[in-house]
């Protein structure tokens, strides 16, 4: 890996057509990045594993790895392998998990055991109504709390059929917002 710099994207469910631009991320650096992806079970009702054109983990693998008191513990491992942590999309069941604390998953102890002195980026995305619910605001400002840097939602055509706040950033958005963040916490030099 030139550059010597790594970060990692996670999510808990990826529609699609976006698992596709998880090469857009390990492309637009000139093969500078690694990328890894940590999935919930739920979200590979989604996608299959097979087309993702990276490393994917998931709670499965957390504990075939760990057998006893000396084997590695793989949220361990990743949080200090990555040096910058994306969670696209954040739906509103894992907001609430990480807002409370909660790690009952690979993604969750992955964010918990997160050294706040790297970057954490999160897109949520949920329904419009789901996003208005006033726990939301609290969960998301729980978050920037933590220190985590929020990309936005969207409002445009969801895929239960509402029109209206709630879709996760677009991809070239999250593109652009990842390269800032680790030209400003890195000095990693962009192609």
């Amino acid at each position: 890996m030139r550059g010597g710099r790594s970060w990692t994207a996670w999510g808990p469910a990826l529609a699609p057509e976006r698992l596709l631009h998880i090469e857009d991320f390990s492309r637009w650096d000139s093969g500078q990045l690694e990328v890894a992806v940590v999935t919930t079970e739920r979200a590979k009702h989604f996608f299959s594993p097979r087309d993702v054109p990276v490393t994917l983990y998931s709670d499965a693998d957390e504990w075939e790895m760990w057998k006893c008191r000396s084997d590695p513990v793989l949220h361990i491992d990743l949080r200090r392998w990555a040096d910058l942590m994306l969670v696209a999309p954040l739906d509103a069941n894992t907001l609430g998990k990480v807002a409370s604390g909660i790690c009952d998953n690979l993604l969750t102890c992955v964010i918990r055991a997160w050294d706040r002195s790297k970057p954490l980026l999160f897109c949520p995305a949920m329904n419009t109504a789901m996003w208005e619910h006033p726990i939301t605001e609290q969960q998301v400002g729980q978050l920037k709390a933590f220190g985590y840097i929020e990309i936005p939602c969207v409002a445009k055509k969801l895929v239960c059929g509402d029109q209206g706040l709630g879709a996760m950033a677009e991809v070239g958005t999250i593109v652009d917002k990842v390269k800032e963040v680790l030209s400003q916490h890195s000095g990693f030099q962009q192609s």
